[in-house]
Parts: structure tokens; sequence; C-alpha cells
């Protein structure tokens, strides 16, 4: 923690929300200044200009930190894609205004903006957590040895693809063995971005087919965010040894996702959750459809209405406290809880239903709905005290998400093993900001999981004490 940065210069990042809350009668006004004070936020943050970055790499070497990639996905995700759903209360879609003659819903306008002001909030929060404890002078207690570097990474990628696999065959351990097939994934990636410059054929093919492998398992699953998210990662590990051919197409690779997306999931929904057609089918069936039609409408609503989440979050302040009162710390002392094993625990509640009862109080969907709707770590910041409740909680969300990446750098010998291949593999959960219940579950044991896998590389002596005070990644 850094106890010589004077708290005036983190103040600077709240100027965005307290300048949108002071224009609170323009909600337009209103909006924009928390939507843009979001870029403001990355600006100041991403340049050092309120706390310098760690120079031990160079920007682009250390991309998986917390402070660039899950800044960039979370806050991102969470604070900016809600433009469109503004320029859809406003009466346009397709940014074309559907009539002169349009009458704004006041109510749904205000909401809006009140929304766009806690993002903005809580995007100013949890930077502030990160940058408070982000370490520049970082030490590893452990090293190993950088010559095989990547047979190290390539072997973790096997080691642990084999676990995960025979993980499933035990009740119980699925969560474990879904961490694995993470960690496997970013291992194989990882080493991919390494195999390439080396020109290593067959580390290469393999790394290949476990990547196509996922990305075929994501284009099967029904979600738009482990496909984009496969896209991303491998972008991401190439970028330092390929700059110039990432750019030109990763970026157009992301966008055209985005475009195709809607309506690829549309249909293959439609296929295999409704039509009970197999997923390998009802693949081909949505990718043929998504390359032969063009629909505006559904891309449209996919920007307004699941890219992002304001409008759920606009039921649940509308409903709360006007209707329901504040949580307190009942969601937090429920989250504790969810991460006592079923096997110690048989009568422990169902956390999915827990988690549902909040949304069906709100009247965001009504029960017997097949829409899941979970609130995002932001909504249940809300739900547990308003404004302070956001504050306190995505402070701490950055905090114990920059926390746990300086406590994998150490243990794991610096960036390459401890944040790009450990933090990335097993704390993914950080980049959605999912529910109290669900993130401090998966935190709490993806946590035991990295001790687990740290124990082990000692064991067999592949990671040693370092003998430098100071080393360098």
């Amino acid at each position: 923690m850094d106890n010589h940065l004077s708290i005036e210069r983190y103040l600077i990042l709240f100027i965005p929300w307290i300048l949108a809350l002071l224009c609170i009668d323009y909600p337009i006004l209103s909006y924009l200044l928390a939507w843009s004070g979001s870029f403001f936020i990355f600006y100041l943050t991403l340049t050092g200009r309120i706390k310098p970055l760690p120079k031990d790499l160079s920007i682009a070497e250390q991309l998986m930190r917390p402070i660039f990639l899950v800044q960039f996905i979370f806050a991102g995700y969470m604070c900016c894609t809600s433009i469109f759903y503004l320029l859809d209360v406003l009466g346009y879609v397709d940014f074309n205004s559907v009539s002169n003659a349009y009458l704004v819903d006041q109510e749904k306008l205000s909401l809006t903006a009140q929304c766009q002001r806690y993002y903005c909030l809580a995007h100013a929060s949890f930077v502030t957590g990160i940058l408070v404890f982000i370490n520049t002078a970082l030490a590893p207690k452990y090293t190993y040895d950088r010559s095989q570097l990547s047979k190290l990474i390539f072997t973790m990628a096997l080691i642990t693809l084999g676990l995960s696999i025979s993980l499933t065959f035990f009740n119980g351990l699925s969560q474990f063995s879904h961490q694995l097939n993470t960690l496997s994934f970013i291992a194989a990636t990882l080493a991919l971005a390494f195999a390439i410059p080396e020109r290593k054929i067959w580390s290469t093919t393999f790394c290949l087919f476990i990547y196509g492998f996922n990305t075929y398992q994501a284009l099967i699953s029904g979600f738009k965010e482990p496909i984009i998210l496969s896209v991303l990662i491998l972008g991401v590990f190439l970028y330092p040894n390929y700059k110039k051919i990432v750019f030109i197409t990763f970026v157009p690779l992301l966008l055209l996702l985005f475009i195709l997306l809607p309506t690829y999931n549309r249909i293959f929904r439609e296929q295999a959750w409704s039509a009970d057609v197999a997923a390998d089918q009802a693949g081909i069936l949505a990718l043929e459809a998504t390359l032969d039609q063009d629909d505006p409408d559904n891309n449209w609503s996919f920007l307004t209405y699941r890219l992002s989440e304001i409008d759920m979050f606009t039921k649940y302040v509308k409903a709360t406290p006007t209707h329901i009162d504040y949580y307190g710390f009942d969601l937090a002392q429920q989250s504790l809880l969810s991460v006592i094993p079923r096997a110690l625990w048989p009568s422990k509640p169902n956390t999915e239903q827990l988690v549902m009862e909040r949304v069906y109080k709100a009247g965001v969907i009504h029960r017997g709905s097949k829409a899941s709707a979970k609130p995002a770590f932001i909504v249940d910041a809300y739900l547990s005290g308003g404004a302070v409740g956001i504050f306190l909680c995505l402070f701490l969300y950055g905090t114990v998400c920059q926390l746990i990446a300086n406590k994998a750098e150490t243990l794991f010998g610096g960036y390459i093993l401890g944040t790009a291949l450990l933090f990335t593999g097993l704390f993914q959960i950080f980049w959605r900001g999912q529910s109290f219940e669900f993130l401090i579950n998966s935190v709490f044991w993806s946590y035991i999981s990295m001790l687990l896998i740290f124990g082990a590389l000692r064991f067999i002596q592949i990671l040693k004490p370092t003998k430098n005070e100071h080393f360098t990644n």
C-alpha cells in the first residue's frame, strides 16, 4: 500500500461523479457527464497521472494486470455500454429518431441518469482500490528457470487439462474442474503466443488445437462472452510481439463479433434450447442464418438491452429503497455462507435460488420466468446501502483484485506466471462482476487453488526462493 500519495490525488477520480450529481435536474447532461467521466478515469489511470504504473515491463507486456485488462473489461462493460440505451430512451432506433413527436419518458430518463452516476462512482471507487495497493517495487519471493518458461507453460496446459477432465467424474468437484479448464485454456493460449515467434511446430499445433476446441465450445455455449474473450485474450498475448498485425486483425474481428453475435446467439438458442436441436447442428444453422441475413432490429435490441445491464439496474433502483429496504450486511453474510462446501453442509440452501429471490422481490422478472437476470456486483452493492454501499463495495472489489494479483506475482516469480497465467486463469470472475454469492465463493476457492498449485510447484522444485532481494521479472 502506498502511503506517500496524498488523498487529494485520488479525489480527482470522483470529480466526474460530483459534477454529474450537481446537474441532477438536467438528466441528459448529468448522464453525459457521468458517462464521459469514465473515459476521463481511464485516461488518468492508464497514463499514470494519479499514480505511476509499474515500470518493470512496457505497457504492452503488462496488459493482463488489473489496472489494464480487468479495468477495461469490468469497468468498460459496466460504465460505457449504456449509451445505446440512452438513445433508445430518447426515441432513437439504429441512431435514427423514431418521430419528431416522440414523448420521452421522463421518469425512465431520470433513472437512467441516476444509474449512470452510480456507474461513474463505482468506476472511481474500483480503480482507487487498485491504485492504492499497486506495488511498483514488488519483489517476488520465488523464481524459476527463465530458459524453460515456454516449456513450463506448455506442460501446465497439458496437466491442467488432464486434471480438469478427471475431476468431472467426481461429484462436488465441478467447480475445481471448471477452474482448471479455464486455467488450461489460458496456459495453452499463452503457450501459443510463445510458440509462434519461437517457431515450435508441435507446441504451436497442440496449442492451436486446444484454442480451437475452446473456441468451438464457446460457439455452442449459447453465450457471447466466451467467444469474445477467447479472441481478446489471444490478441492481448500476441500484442507484444505482433503489435501492427494484432491491431489490424483483432480489432476489426472483435467489432465483427459484436455485430454478428446477437443474431447468431438468438438463432442458436431458438434451435438448441427451444427446439431441442443438437448443439453442433444448432451452431451450423445459426452460423448459416447469421451470414445469410441482416437483422438490424435484433442488433439494436442487443446494443440497448443486452450489451448493457442498465435497464435491469433502473428497476432495482426504482424498487429500492422506495418499496424494499436496503439489505445492509445481509447479502454479505449470505455470501460468506455460500463458501461452505455442500459436502460439509448437506442442507445448504441453493445459491441460485437465494440470489433470484431478490430479483423477484424487485420485480425485475416474475417467478416462473426462464430468464435468470441475476444482479451484477454493483447492483448488490447498491442494494446493500445505496451510494455508500457502492463506494465501499467497489473500493473493496478493486483492493482484493489487486492484492491477489500482487500475491500471485510474489509467489510465482513475477508477471508471466503470476498475473498472465495464474491470476488470469483462476480469477476471470473479476472481469464480469457477478452477484456477491457467486463472486465471493469463486474468489475464495480460486485462491485455494492458487495456493495448491504453488505448493505443487514448490514441491517439485520448479519454484525456488529467490536469492536476490530486488528481483526484476
